[in-house]
């Protein structure tokens, strides 16, 4: 058993070497499985059209065109790559389902595809008067003699109709999992006990199983966790890049203080697309349209083969094209 001095230059080493891997001169991680989640489906239909004369769409249809697009233009550029669909068709999966189906694939990433909403504006218009009676009320008399009379007029009043005003706020966004939920992303990893696998220099795989049962290996799992951040940021960045380049609004790299379940529970770097807003008139046609959804599949697909490019290649200079 080691004593106290013993475990602390274990638990140094074990950092130095996770820290310093390229130093060393260990193999590139090889980005091997790709998983595909089209958010919501089923009795889920996410956010849907509600502003007038929207096209009523629904979010989990919109996800599931764009993550099928996405799949084929992933194979087509990346052959090489498994790549893994949470669902294909349209059917309901609780949050953990997802994860499991990522986690159990041993996906390398994590592609969320969803699209963005918010509270709506109600707006009035006139469209028409009517006639109202009214009574004015007037007392005659004092004490116990006092009457009360009632004489009818009419008025004529305009009558109103209430709409839902469409949203002003339109884009693309990117979201990670948020820094300070790192423990949600430790306990994903720290659930892959006896299957988790770290870099090496043993073997062609370059990877070994790591039983977290360990204290010491627990700290190489929240390393990894911390390096999941760090790589789900700089997909994020790349995938927001390149739909600034279609000409869109990319509204940047986010967190969410609540963070989101999908991308802490799965075992791997993870982002989640919010394509465009479905309550914005032209994001909603943007996102429903055949060359909205080629487009931003096209455009996620060139941040990651960017993103693989430089995973397997650290330390080189890589085009941003």
């Amino acid at each position: 058993m080691l004593n106290k001095k013993s475990f602390l230059l274990y638990i140094i080493f074990c950092i130095l070497s996770l820290t310093y891997i390229p130093s060393y001169g260990q193999a590139a991680k090889k980005l091997k499985t790709i998983v595909v989640d089209a958010g919501h489906g089923g009795h889920d239909t996410g956010a849907s059209g509600q502003y007038e004369n929207s096209l009523r769409s629904k979010e989990k249809d919109i996800t599931l065109a764009i993550s099928k697009k996405v799949i084929a233009e992933l194979k087509k550029q990346l052959p090489e790559l498994n790549i893994v669909a949470t669902r294909t068709t349209d059917i309901y999966q609780p949050v953990n389902e997802k994860a499991r189906i990522a986690n159990e694939y041993k996906g390398d990433l994590f592609l969320c595809i969803h699209a963005d909403s918010g509270p709506l504006k109600t707006g009035r218009r006139q469209i028409g008067t009517r006639t109202v009676t009214k009574y004015k009320v007037t007392y005659t008399g004092k004490g116990k003699k006092r009457k009360k009379k009632s004489t009818p007029y009419q008025v004529t009043e305009p009558v109103y109709e209430y709409y839902k005003l469409p949203m002003k706020a339109s884009g693309t966004s990117v979201y990670i999992f948020a820094a300070h939920k790192t423990s949600a992303k430790l306990k994903a990893i720290m659930d892959e006990v006896g299957e988790f696998e770290i870099e090496t220099n043993e073997g062609d795989s370059n990877y070994k199983p790591v039983d977290f049962s360990s204290p010491g290996n627990k700290t190489i799992a929240q390393i990894y966790a911390k390096r999941y951040q760090e790589k789900s940021d700089l997909l994020a960045t790349m995938v927001n890049d390149e739909v600034e380049r279609t000409g869109r609004i990319a509204l940047g790299v986010n967190q969410r203080q609540v963070g989101i379940a999908v991308l802490q529970a799965t075992n791997m770097p993870a982002i989640l697309i919010e394509t465009g807003f479905i309550n914005n008139e032209e994001d909603e046609r943007y996102i429903n349209s055949e060359k909205g959804q080629q487009e931003m599949a096209e455009a996620i697909t060139k941040a990651v083969k960017r993103y693989k490019e430089q995973l397997e290649n650290p330390g080189k200079a890589l085009s941003s094209k």
